[in-house]
């Protein structure tokens, strides 16, 4: 199985599924570059509803701080890709009181957009919990838009998957 096929990603989140049913959580998601796509996968499947409350696309830096709570002088001194501004996004997608563990997802998906600093296909991401734990994460990954975006939906499931807060519960 290709690692970023429509069938792998399946199987993620058929196995997040799993983990959060099993440790009572609700996710929430805070999208930029996937444009919803994380989102999509969980609702795909049936009875998602049972552990997905809701996931938020913030495309501009307009969007990220009215509807994440992403500081103005975040944006300014970090840029919308970073892992500081992952960690905002996962923060303020917790605002839900019925939430109990959310991932952020932003960066630049291409052909477009890049610079010497943060190239294309550069992604940081940030998973939180109501422990008031985040960790982030950054990478690069290679290939067109859609692969970029692919590759970004898969890790994000598999940090939730690893970050051991699949039991925390209401």
């Amino acid at each position: 199985m290709e690692r970023y096929s429509d069938a792998h990603l399946q199987s993620l989140t058929q196995a997040l599924a799993n983990a959060m049913t099993s440790g009572q959580n609700m996710l929430v998601t805070a999208e930029s570059c996937t444009g919803g796509w994380l989102a999509k996968c969980c609702t795909d499947l049936a009875g998602s509803s049972a552990w997905f409350l809701y996931g938020i696309v913030s495309y501009s830096n307009h969007a990220k701080q009215r509807f994440l709570n992403v500081s103005p002088r975040t944006l300014s001194t970090f840029g919308a890709v970073s892992e500081q501004t992952a960690a905002e996004m996962a923060a303020g997608a917790l605002a839900e009181p019925e939430a109990t563990i959310s991932v952020a997802i932003t960066g630049i998906a291409g052909p477009t957009g890049g610079s010497p600093e943060k190239p294309v296909g550069m992604v940081c991401f940030a998973w939180a919990d109501r422990t008031g734990t985040v960790t982030t994460a950054r990478h690069h990954f290679a290939g067109n838009r859609d692969e970029v975006r692919r590759a970004a939906v898969a890790t994000a499931i598999e940090g939730l998957l690893k970050t051991g807060n699949m039991t925390t519960g209401h």
